[in-house]
This record gives structure tokens, C-alpha cells and sequence, in this order.
């Protein structure tokens, strides 16, 4: 059996890109085994700044092929058409046979058996894979045609010990590894995984970014034994760091405490954000004034620990100046400021934002019956913190720093809270603003920015959505339901519209409010998905949903899910559908309600009455609706049902009888679709 051994060898490649470069080729050579039937014991995927390597052991030398036969052309056709087909297989018109088949008569060619090397495969399909790399950014270098994400300096290919030879634009492929360091550059012959390995560990450099990763987090864990400190660090900055140096050494080193008095945000973000340093913490989570380096060589003579203990403290010196500057700058006086910063050309300034938040937060608290002043208050600054020097320096810290001013300058807690959290959530899974005023604000927040966008038509694409729309709305979908919210979104979506206009923005969307709430319902689609609710249950929910209530629409969702194969949902479903075979065929004869006077059954009589009975329940106020009960009455009906079946003739020789009870039938059917829409849901 044998090996294949593919590295691209380049200059430094930016950790996403590599990561990225890495699973592309693994999964298209993959690919490439499974669709030409190449078995394979192993493959492995490695990855460091300058060099990508994708290996396979267990492969065959050849594989056989076996014969086939592939349909051509319908007999009968012009000569040209099958002159191209036998053409484009590089055999002859007269090799062609006739067969007929299902749909008539084909021209037909029989491949033969035959063997083929799978490094002759290889070396004609590498080119197609290397080049199928899609780069977020690439460059051009030299006189070379070939766009990279970084100039690419050589291809070492080797299989069953063995140089594969090809070429792949200026570059064709050796069975050597190059390695340069200190401005030295080498290379050696490898006839092997091991031996690549080997070699590249002898030179100070580990391909394989599993072992730095399990290098790193061994040192963390060696320090913080050792000093006390709690064994956390960001998983993110750790896979990003991994992806940075090939020679792993993690240094201890620490900044002055004087910094700690300032906001700890502001540390985390300069260790973190901007210098990709590790902050450490001690057992009871608070932070301390070290932290970890993660170096690419050895620091034998300290000047790594120094360079960086300078930048450090620079960069702290700095942001502490700024932090003594701005949270003396009044925030409500900053507003104005504002007026300077553009949101969007065609919606205005961050100014205009506000102040459209600030009367879209008071009627919100009206309705979530919270102090209207505090919440306007809380509006009108939620963004003053983005006319700091701060902020500026650190636009990460956007409303976290907003939050510091506020505490210092007296504003209550839960006003100050509400700077820094109305901009989550942030993700699907991200957390979500608790406490009122926080969750008010993010949400007058957030349908603010839907509408004006909608209203000037720069609505996202099925491949675009530059300003996150999509984000802003599940973000404030989960608000609503994760804090039980029922709220008339129409309400504000309207209200936002008038206030825009009182701007005097130019409308380019006269059917904003519309396509926002099919914006929104498909949104929820997500959501329901996420939480595992049934695709057909989604589908009879979303497309009966005409409100605006959406908490309204996730519950009845979850307890649809929830009883759907239990007694309650079995028996309801029964219900119905038995009721809608019949409606549904005489659709054309239904004109209205029932008649009472016109019932000549019991059956009649009893079903017309607990019809009505869960018809009044759904019209309690949707605060108040017991959506569990009113399934339960919904699969009660399911007696009454069968009770009606066996002792009623729906098709009665008197024409007005039969119609008032395929009536009966309907209304019957109809107050199950104020649930939702049961004739989208699967029998069970």
C-alpha cells in the first residue's frame, strides 16, 4: 500500500485562510478518492503559517475500472450529434451499437475493462483541487498569472515514495521540502510521512497544529498550577494563535497593577483584540495583572518578554489616559455630537437614530409597563459612547464603555446596564438582554434599523446582507420569546415608519411593514428549526400566522411538537382530518355558517355547541390564552367527531340539510385552523 503526501509551501497565511485552505483540500481530495472508488486506510490534514499537508496512507498503486456502458444520442438524429458524442469520448462513429430501451432506440457505447495507476489520476486532477481554493483575499506576485492567498513558493508531491510529478502554473512539483530560517534556506529529499515530520521537528517547526494546540494548553496549565490562577482562556483567540506560530512557547509575563483600576474590558481587549495575549485570572475569576505569550521561538535572552511588556503597558498607558478623559464628558451632552457621525447616507446620522429610539422606547414601556422617563433616558444615550476616544480606540467596547460613563456620572444601574446590552444578542446562541429597560432598548433598537433599511429597499439577499439584517431580526425574536414578551411589533413597525418620515427620509418601499413581518415569520423558521421543532409543524404554524404575536406563534409551536405523537395530538389530528376529507370535497356548496334551525340530530346539536365553546376560548385576550387547554379541548372534539360519522348522513336527500352540515364541517375545521393550519400537518 502506499502514501500520498501533498504541501503547498508558501508565505505566511493568515489564520482563517489557512484553516480554511486546509479543509477545502482535504475534503475535495476526499471527495475525489470516494468518486473514482480509491480506497484509503487514513487521511490527515495539517496546517501551519507557510505550509499546508494533506496526506493518505493505505492507497492502492492502481485500481481497476470497470466496463460500462453509457447512453448516447436517440437513433434517428442528425449525424453531427453523434459525431460530437463519439467524439467527445475519443472513440469512433462505428464503435457506437444500438440498443432499445424504455423510451425507444439509443446509440450506445461499451467501455472495456482497464487498469489505471492512481498517480497518474493525481497528477491530473491536483491542479483542478489546488485551484478550486476559494481565498477571501488573494494576490498577484511577480509575472505569474496564479492568484493565491499568499505568493506561493513551492509544491512538494510525492506518492508511494516517489515525486508526483505536475505542474500547476509556474510551479512544478519536487519530492523536496524547503525550509528557510534565519535567512537560510534548505531543503531535503522525503520519502515519507515520518521523515516529513521528522525533518520539520529537527527544524524547529510542528505541521501538525493538534500537537501546538496540546502544546500551549499544556504550558497554560503548568503556570496556573503553579501560581493559582483559574485554567480559562478563549477558546477563539487559542485556535486563531495555534494557526500563528510553528514553534509554540508560552511566557508568563505581567504589566503594572495600577492598570487594573481601570474598566477590566478595556485590558481583556488590548491583551486579547490587539495583541493576541492570553489575560489570566485568578481562582475567584477576577483578573490579575499577567498574562500568557504565546512566542515562536525560544526567549533565551528575555527580549521577547520585554518587547512585549512594553507594548503592553503603552497601549494601557493609553487607553487609561482615555478612560480618564471621556468618563468625565457628559453623556447627555454628547448627544449632540452624534450629529457628526453618519449612520447610512440615505437614513441620516446616529443623532437621527436616537431620537427616533427615544419615542419608539416610550411607547414600548407603555406597553411592557415600565417607567416611560428612564426608558427615554436610556435611549437618548445608548450610543453617546461612540463620540469617546475610547470607543474610537476600541470600537469592541462599544456600549460596554457607554455602561462605565454612565455609572460614574450617577445614572441608575438598569439605565447604565441598558447601554451595554441593548446591542445583544449578538448570535443564535449568544445571551440576551434580562432586565427591562435593557431588553426594551435592544428591541426599538433593532426595529428601528429593520425598518430603515426595508424602507429604502436595501433589504438582504439570498447571498448578501451587508448590514445584518438577518441577525437584527432573530435577535429580536429571541427577546421576545425568551422573555415571554407579547408585544404588538406592528404597532412599533408603524410608529417607526411615521417617525422616518417625520425625518423626512425618501421612501423607496411603500410595503414596508408588510415585508418586515414576512421577514420576520421566515426568521422564526430558524428559531423553531434550532429548537428542534418538526418541519410540518413549522409549515402549519408560519403559514396560519397572521398576527403579530410571535411569542403567540413559538408557543403553540412547542406544545404542537410536544403532544404531536402523544394521545392529545393523535386524537386532534384524527379529528380534523376526518372532518376536512368530507369539507374540503364540497367546498363549492359551503356558502356560510350552520343553521341551528336546520339540525335534526343530537349529534348535530352537541358538536355545533362544543365548536362554539373552544371558538370563545380562542377569543380571550392572547395574554391570557391557555394554548395548552385549548389543544386538549381541541382532541376532546374527537368523540363528538366519531359520534357524528356513525350516526349522521352528511349527504341527506334534502339538499339544505346536507349543505348545513358540510357547514358544521367546515366551522369545525376552521376553529382548528385558529390553532394552526392542521391540514399541513402529517397524519401520525
Amino acid at each position: 500500500m502506499s502514501e500520498f503526501l501533498l504541501e503547498l509551501y508558501s508565505e505566511e497565511i493568515p489564520p482563517l485562510l489557512q484553516i480554511n485552505a486546509r479543509e477545502h483540500l482535504k475534503v475535495e481530495l476526499q471527495k475525489f478518492m470516494n468518486d473514482q472508488e480509491i480506497k484509503y486506510k487514513n487521511i490527515f490534514g495539517y496546517s501551519c503559517p507557510t505550509r499546508i499537508l494533506i496526506a493518505f496512507d493505505g492507497l492502492p498503486e492502481k485500481i481497476k475500472i470497470k466496463s460500462k456502458e453509457i447512453k448516447g444520442p436517440k437513433v434517428g438524429v442528425s449525424e453531427d450529434i453523434i459525431q460530437k458524442f463519439s467524439k467527445s469520448h475519443n472513440i469512433s462513429y462505428k464503435d457506437l451499437i444500438k440498443k432499445k430501451v424504455e423510451k425507444g432506440e439509443f446509440y450506445f457505447l461499451k467501455t472495456s475493462k482497464k487498469e489505471l495507476f492512481v498517480k497518474d489520476l493525481l497528477a491530473d486532477t491536483l491542479p483542478k483541487i489546488i485551484s478550486s481554493i476559494s481565498w477571501k483575499k488573494s494576490m498577484k506576485w511577480s509575472n505569474n498569472d496564479l492568484m493565491w492567498g499568499r505568493p506561493l513558493r513551492a509544491i512538494f508531491a510525492l506518492f508511494d515514495r516517489k515525486k508526483l510529478p505536475f505542474s500547476y502554473y509556474h510551479l512544478s512539483s519536487s519530492d523536496s521540502v524547503i525550509v528557510d530560517q534565519n535567512l537560510h534556506t534548505k531543503s531535503k529529499k522525503i520519502n515519507n510521512l515520518k521523515e516529513y515530520i521528522s525533518f520539520l521537528k529537527t527544524n524547529k517547526i510542528i505541521v501538525d497544529q493538534t500537537e501546538r494546540q496540546k502544546i500551549i494548553i499544556k504550558k497554560f496549565q503548568t503556570f496556573s498550577h503553579l501560581r493559582n490562577f483559574k485554567d480559562q482562556y478563549s477558546k477563539y483567540l487559542l485556535e486563531e494563535v495555534v494557526n500563528i506560530v510553528e514553534d509554540p512557547n508560552v511566557l508568563l509575563l505581567d504589566f503594572d497593577k495600577k492598570y487594573l483600576d481601570i474598566p477590566k474590558e478595556i485590558i481583556i481587549s488590548t491583551l486579547e483584540k490587539h495583541q493576541r495575549y492570553f489575560p489570566i485570572f485568578d481562582k475567584r475569576e477576577r483578573l490579575t495583572n499577567f498574562f500568557f505569550v504565546v512566542a515562536n521561538k525560544k526567549d533565551v535572552k528575555k527580549f521577547i518578554s520585554e518587547g512585549n511588556k512594553r507594548v503592553v503597558d503603552a497601549r494601557l498607558s493609553d487607553a487609561r489616559f482615555f478612560w480618564e478623559k471621556d468618563r468625565s464628558k457628559n453623556l447627555i451632552k454628547q448627544i449632540a455630537k452624534l450629529k457628526d457621525i453618519t449612520l447610512y447616507e440615505k437614513i441620516g446620522t446616529i443623532y437621527d437614530k436616537t431620537q427616533r429610539v427615544r419615542k419608539l422606547a416610550g411607547l414600548l414601556s407603555d406597553e411592557l409597563n415600565i417607567n416611560k422617563e428612564k426608558a427615554q433616558v436610556a435611549a437618548s444615550i445608548c450610543k453617546s459612547d461612540l463620540c469617546s476616544d475610547l470607543v474610537g480606540e476600541f470600537p469592541e467596547l462599544q456600549g460596554v464603555m457607554g455602561k462605565y460613563f454612565a455609572l460614574s456620572q450617577g445614572f441608575e444601574e438598569d439605565v447604565a446596564n441598558s447601554i451595554s446590552e441593548h446591542y445583544l444578542p449578538i448570535g443564535l446562541t449568544s445571551p440576551l438582554p434580562k432586565k427591562p429597560f435593557s431588553y426594551s432598548i435592544s428591541i426599538v433598537d433593532k426595529i428601528d434599523t429593520l425598518v430603515g433599511f426595508f424602507l429604502i429597499n436595501e433589504k438582504p439577499t439570498s447571498s448578501k446582507d451587508p448590514f445584518a439584517l438577518r441577525r437584527s431580526a432573530i435577535g429580536l425574536l429571541r427577546i421576545i420569546i425568551e422573555n415571554k414578551l407579547s408585544i404588538k411589533i406592528r404597532d412599533l413597525i408603524n410608529y417607526a415608519i411615521r417617525l422616518y418620515e417625520e425625518q423626512g427620509i425618501k421612501f423607496e418601499n411603500e410595503n414596508t411593514e408588510v415585508e418586515l413581518i414576512y421577514f420576520l415569520k421566515e426568521r422564526m423558521r430558524n428559531i423553531l428549526k434550532l429548537k428542534n421543532i418538526k418541519i410540518d409543524i413549522i409549515e402549519a404554524s408560519i403559514s396560519s400566522h397572521h398576527g403579530d404575536n410571535f411569542l403567540d406563534l413559538y408557543k403553540k409551536n412547542v406544545l404542537m411538537n410536544k403532544y404531536i405523537t402523544k394521545d392529545v395530538g393523535i386524537k386532534a389530528i384524527s379529528s380534523y382530518k376526518r372532518a376536512s376529507n368530507i369539507a374540503d370535497k364540497a367546498q363549492k356548496e359551503i356558502q356560510g355558517r350552520p343553521d341551528a334551525v336546520l339540525f335534526r340530530t343530537d349529534e348535530e346539536k352537541i358538536l355545533f355547541e362544543k365548536i362554539n365553546e373552544i371558538r370563545k376560548a380562542f377569543t380571550t385576550k392572547e395574554i391570557n390564552k391557555d394554548y395548552e387547554n385549548l389543544l386538549i379541548k381541541l382532541s376532546e372534539t374527537k368523540q363528538f367527531t366519531d359520534n357524528f360519522f356513525d350516526n349522521v348522513v352528511v349527504n341527506d336527500e334534502n339538499k339544505d340539510i346536507k349543505n348545513n352540515r358540510l357547514e358544521l364541517l367546515k366551522m369545525f375545521c376552521n376553529t382548528f385552523n385558529n390553532f394552526i393550519n392542521f391540514s399541513k400537518l402529517e397524519g401520525r
